[in-house]
């Protein structure tokens, strides 16, 4: 047995003042006991869940191998994340179903022999997109929302996607997301330039989510609200979103997280292969992207001298920080929105949750507010300090 204490455990619902969590050899939570005597002044949480992200510390989860998840695990757990869904961009059938088997076999064959942020599912962005809001998705590559295709899909993945992104307005789109929800698969509304009507009519056919509110998506009008406009309104949606000040402007981080409030709103990093590496060239998928002063822009519409951006270069911890400096929240807030919010909108509600018998996978935040280190399994992971500088050029 060995324990973690702090002043303060966040448990998602309330508080428990200086705790001692006593972890089993297995790296679960045997109990949780007051020390009184403690010293800390620490806060714990749980520990962050990413439902979004391609990559990081130079490997794309599109390269779909153990080692490259190995890689980023190892720098995700580092920034306070114990689980994440890698998640695929749109690339020809052929490969796809290659990353999809191999990712599926990276998962598989995953250990806990280190304290590494661990891949529990596939979220797949892409192909059913719309061609208007594809973002950087290849044009050619996207794919029609068809259930045969998914099924293919599903096959080569082995049943490990539990989350898929999709145009409603696309041809047979209601009728995937229906299907795919039936299966177990959770929903996610993006890349669309569906109307309002028709992004409610896919919460009826079974939508749970939607993906980075605000990007790829038609904008807000106050005569067509899109997509962005029932996302805010709904009360059974949830909505992601990407606060690193370069994707949303704090305005619209406070209106979303205004109308979402602290059950709704999810927090992801839409991270790729540069997350922790220097500005240069780097890929997403078969993409090439420029990271300059934390923008990430594809190659082929900077030659045309078009600025599209291609993910980004945001960590959790980050971006937990950023809300709290945009929003004001406690800190005990800004996790909820990285943590138990994106587990119950997976149905995985255990991965975040603090009882005996669970995880015992923590992060450990100073009082500053700062993440100090985090505990994947009861081990502890130093955490890589965030540069003052960093995101120094966001809104």
């Amino acid at each position: 047995m060995t324990s973690i204490t702090a002043q303060r455990l966040l448990t998602g619902h309330g508080a428990i003042e200086h705790p001692r969590v006593i972890v089993d050899s297995g790296g679960t939570i045997f109990a949780i006991e007051p020390d009184q005597h403690g010293m800390d002044d620490g806060t714990l949480t749980p520990a962050f869940f990413d439902i979004h992200v391609h990559g990081a510390a130079g490997h794309d989860v599109m390269e779909a191998t153990p080692e490259a998840l190995q890689k980023i695990g190892v720098f995700l757990a580092r920034h306070g994340v114990a689980h994440y869904l890698p998640t695929t961009v749109t690339a020809p059938m052929d490969m796809l179903l290659r990353a999809l088997e191999g990712l599926a076999n990276a998962i598989e064959q995953q250990n806990s022999e280190q304290p590494i942020a661990r891949a529990v599912g596939i979220h797949l962005e892409g192909p059913f997109l719309s061609h208007a809001k594809r973002g950087v998705h290849a044009v050619g590559d996207l794919q029609p929302a068809k259930v045969s295709i998914f099924q293919k899909l599903q096959r080569a993945a082995r049943g490990h996607i539990r989350l898929m992104t999709v145009a409603p307005e696309l041809d047979e789109a209601l009728e995937l997301i229906e299907y795919a929800s039936a299966e177990g698969v959770q929903v996610s509304i993006g890349h669309s330039d569906a109307t309002a009507t028709q992004a409610r009519a896919a919460i009826v056919a079974g939508a749970v989510s939607c993906t980075h509110t605000f990007n790829a998506m038609r904008k807000l009008d106050h005569r067509e609200p899109g997509i962005a406009g029932v996302a805010l309104d709904s009360d059974e949606l949830y909505a992601e979103l990407i606060c690193d000040g370069i994707h949303v402007a704090p305005e619209f981080v406070r209106m979303w997280l205004a109308a979402k409030g602290e059950h709704r709103a999810i927090l992801v990093t839409d991270g790729i292969s540069a997350t922790g590496m220097p500005d240069g060239n780097y890929r997403l998928g078969e993409l090439e992207v420029t990271v300059e002063g934390n923008r990430c822009l594809l190659n082929s519409d900077l030659t045309r001298g078009v600025e599209t951006l291609a993910g980004s270069v945001l960590t959790m911890d980050a971006a937990v920080a950023r809300l709290r400096r945009y929003t004001g929240v406690t800190l005990a807030t800004a996790v909820r929105l990285a943590t138990h919010n994106p587990a119950q909108m997976l149905g995985l509600d255990g991965l975040c949750s603090v009882a005996a018998g669970q995880p015992a996978n923590f992060n450990l935040f100073g009082p500053d507010g700062h993440l100090r280190q985090t505990y994947i399994g009861g081990r502890r992971v130093e955490a890589e300090k965030i540069d003052p500088a960093h995101f120094a050029g966001a809104l």
